[in-house]
């Protein structure tokens, strides 16, 4: 079978000295390209090519922009130059080129400034004038100044000086690969490698104004916006924080270190509780060395801050730091922050408190207004034998069985084909093997036997209580049939436990294999040495705490991922390691199987998830643009999109065929820990260290609802088979159950809620609360509902 095309786009995979390969992607804007796609050889088979960089089109940056775009990547080639040149007979024209000339001339890129000149058609003498940069007439100034405001160029080195006479404090965007190393992140619109050139990035902080006036602009601005109508002063008051953050950094930078001092303590009160983590980090860079190299600090520099702001508010706002001529404000708006413009009622206050808190603001609403096939792909028609109480079959647990029954097409399901799902083969996924039909018939017999929930009828919860944990359980997952229980341990190790009767039991040696009669028809059970029996394996191989284990849906196969970097398939038939990919750089936090097998996603520090096959060693998309570590990674049951859920306080959603994000989820106030999808694959829960649990309509992008009632992180999620019920398992020792059909139905979601994000959350976190279960010391590490409806839940006991 064929696994998912690895060159969807063409990708320029560039070999530094130092380090492995980077991706960059395709074009200019394309979104975050993130992330170091280096792996080594040790696969069963080397999936070859190059890797396909994936991006997120909605991204974090700033509209791309149409304008004359500087790679300086090579000083070998010559540097692209724009298509239409524009002609040196037009005053205004050649005045912009002289500007553009003179940049790239202080900006030492000889020859993209040769090459520019050569499409020009411009005479040496034309322009000898304009190398001095005092020498610009006043109208070449302001061309200079008004295109240096849009143009994004790199250069290897310190960041070009402001000509004279402009008011834009040079927005000078890295592009190509500067000659430091490489690091994540992204400039402006432009996708850089993965250290962006930090002197660039600064560069913006330039000296603009009298630093002892800061704190002046500040209260004034503040002042104005707490005196304005009570409809505006909400929307107005997401500008406190961003603002707040670029002129400390500006006095920062421009080693004004008192007057950043004195500014950060007058007004760092006044901001919003959930930014408290990122004012502490903010709080220790006090010096401009502290700037370099800090993360935190290229977060808030290369990510514009996104806000929505309806138009009355926005011209109010416009018309105040005009008529102040606050132009220091005005530079920090136009330069760092993203302002999403819409029309009609401004939002109010619990509106807009609902949607934001991420580390870069609200999602822009192109964002979200791509397709997505959120619909089910239709299940294969497979012929239920009648014998309903088929013994051998159960004890099998979906190994082919000695006498085969008559087949009959009853419980052959025929559905239609859902209108919202992708199309059947827009992915390759594997085809069915004989155990997998007899598992998904043993699956149908169970589903008949399954109990209808509902306020009513509360499930039973079965908690698996891991004593004596003293190795310190970092991660739980059970198998489909709920037959074996994993655990990743801090200690570096993989147990697996069988929860039945039936034990674990290892495949013969190679010697005792050979005398086996292959024809037999229980030549599956003879293979295993009865001698290996037990109820726990230990899996030996990482170098590092365990964070994230998934077993595949044919429970032959378990994923482990880990701190030392590397993800591990383990085989449940050996209890061996297969293979150990090695993409990620840093701690891998989660990974996970895809509904239908053979594919699988990890997650990890370095703020990107990648999708991976079993039989390719090398990832086959990276989805980048978090800002911060991706914690959690969850398969939509169709398996066309994966959900990522992020320190960064949001949650993506990346479609698996092309590599793009697709949705962007703001509203958690701390970093997210757990994902799930609902049966239908219509709504995303998530939840994270506010305690709080926010459900998702996927199709229109939008959030529906919010539940309220953990007072510690949410570590795990899960739906019922049917839906109807959502349990959450979290720090606080508890296992709630909420009323899912309640919670998603009379949705509010008509085309203006959708174009404009005005939501409007009912307050019913309480009726929708089915019941409290609470543990006597044991945080609730991960939850299962059984094919039945009884509800499975882990953690490992810790005495207070």
């Amino acid at each position: 079978m064929a696994a998912l095309a690895e060159e969807q786009t063409e990708v320029a995979v560039k070999l530094e000295p130092e380090g492995p390969p980077t991706l960059l992607p395709p074009q200019v804007g394309d979104g975050a390209g993130e992330g170091s796609g280096g792996t080594t050889n040790n696969g069963p088979n080397g999936g070859g090519g190059n890797v396909a960089a994936s991006s997120s089109a909605g991204g974090d940056g700033g509209t791309p922009k149409p304008t004359v775009a500087v790679s300086a990547s090579a000083p070998a080639g010559a540097a692209p130059v724009p298509a239409a040149a524009p002609e040196a007979g037009a005053p205004h024209d050649r005045q912009t080129l002289l500007a553009v000339l003179q940049f790239l001339r202080q900006s030492n890129l000889r020859e993209a400034e040769e090459a520019l000149r050569r499409e020009a058609r411009l005479l040496e003498e034309a322009v000898a004038g304009s190398g001095a940069p005092g020498e610009v007439d006043s109208a070449g100034a302001e061309a200079a100044s008004a295109l240096l405001s849009r143009v994004t160029a790199s250069a290897p080195g310190p960041a070009a000086p402001d000509p004279p006479g402009t008011g834009a404090s040079g927005a000078t965007a890295v592009s190509g690969s500067a000659s430091g190393p490489a690091a994540s992140g992204k400039v402006g619109s432009v996708a850089v490698e993965d250290q962006p050139d930090v002197s660039a990035v600064l560069s913006a902080y330039n000296q603009q104004g009298d630093p002892s006036m800061y704190e002046e602009y500040y209260s004034g601005l503040k002042h104005f916006i707490e005196c304005s109508l009570d409809c505006h002063r909400a929307e107005l008051s997401q500008l406190f924080y961003p603002l707040f953050v670029h002129m400390y950094l500006e006095l920062v930078y421009n080693q004004h270190e008192n007057e950043a001092k004195s500014f950060f303590e007058k007004f760092h009160g006044d901001q919003e509780c959930y930014y408290q983590d990122d004012l502490r980090v903010l709080s220790s860079l006090t010096k401009k060395e502290h700037m370099k190299g800090n993360e935190t600090m290229l977060d808030f520099r290369t990510s514009k801050f996104v806000l929505r702001i309806s138009r009355d508010s926005y011209q109010l706002l416009k018309r105040h730091l005009q008529e102040k001529q606050n132009n220091q404000i005005w530079n920090i708006v136009q330069e760092h922050l993203y302002i999403d413009i819409f029309d009609g009622m401004p939002r109010s206050k619990q509106q807009i408190d609902a949607m934001v808190g991420s580390l870069a603001g609200e999602a822009k609403r192109e964002a979200n207004k791509s397709k997505v096939f959120f619909g089910l792909l239709k299940e294969p028609e497979i012929e239920v034998p009648l014998d309903d109480e088929d013994e051998e079959g159960e004890n099998e647990e979906g190994k082919p069985k000695k006498k085969k029954p008559k087949k009959d097409s009853v419980g052959s399901k025929s559905k239609k084909q859902d209108p919202n799902a992708p199309p059947q083969n827009r992915i390759p996924l594997p085809e069915l093997k004989d155990s997998d039909k007899l598992d998904k018939i043993m699956n149908m017999k169970e589903t008949t036997k399954r109990v209808r929930l509902g306020p009513d009828c509360l499930p039973s919860i079965c908690f698996y209580t891991f004593l004596n944990a003293y190795q310190g359980l970092t991660a739980v997952d059970v198998t489909d049939d709920s037959s074996l229980i994993a655990g990743g341990f801090a200690d570096s190790t993989v147990r697996v436990w069988s929860v039945t009767p039936k034990k674990l039991r290892s495949v013969k040696q190679a010697s005792d294999l050979s005398l086996i009669d292959k024809e037999s028809d229980d030549v599956l059970e003879r293979i295993m040495d009865e001698k290996t029996a037990s109820e726990l394996k230990i899996l030996y191989g990482h170098s590092g705490p365990v964070y994230g284990a998934s077993f595949s849906p044919d429970r032959n196969y378990l994923l482990s991922s880990s701190e030392d970097g590397t993800v591990r398939l383990w085989s449940l038939q050996t209890f061996t390691c297969l293979v150990g990919y090695k993409g990620h750089n840093y701690p891998v936090w989660d990974t996970q199987f895809s509904p239908y097998g053979y594919y699988f996603v990890s997650g990890g520090h370095d703020r990107v998830a990648r999708l991976w096959a079993t039989d390719h060693y090398q990832p086959l998309r990276i989805f980048a643009g978090h800002l911060a570590d991706v914690n959690c990674t969850r398969f939509h049951p169709n398996s066309n999109y994966v959900a990522t859920g992020s320190a960064d306080r949001t949650v993506r959603l990346w479609d698996v065929l092309n590599g793009n994000c697709v949705r962007i989820f703001t509203g958690h106030k701390g970093p997210i820990h757990s994902l799930t999808f609902s049966p239908n694959g219509r709504f995303l829960a998530t939840g994270a260290t506010d305690g709080r649990v926010l459900l998702w309509d996927i199709g229109h992008g939008l959030m529906v609802g919010e539940l309220k009632g953990h007072t510690d992180t949410v570590c795990s999620l899960r739906f019922s088979r049917d839906g109807e019920i959502l349990a959450s398992g979290s720090m606080d020792n508890t296992v709630r159950l909420w009323d899912a059909i309640k919670a998603f139905e009379d949705l509010e979601t008509d085309d203006f809620t959708t174009a404009t994000g005005h939501i409007n959350l009912p307050e019913n976190s309480q009726e929708l609360l089915l019941g409290t279960y609470m543990t006597k010391s044991t945080p609730v590490v991960h939850l299962h509902f059984t094919r039945r409806n009884l509800v499975l839940a882990a953690g490992a006991y810790s005495p207070q």
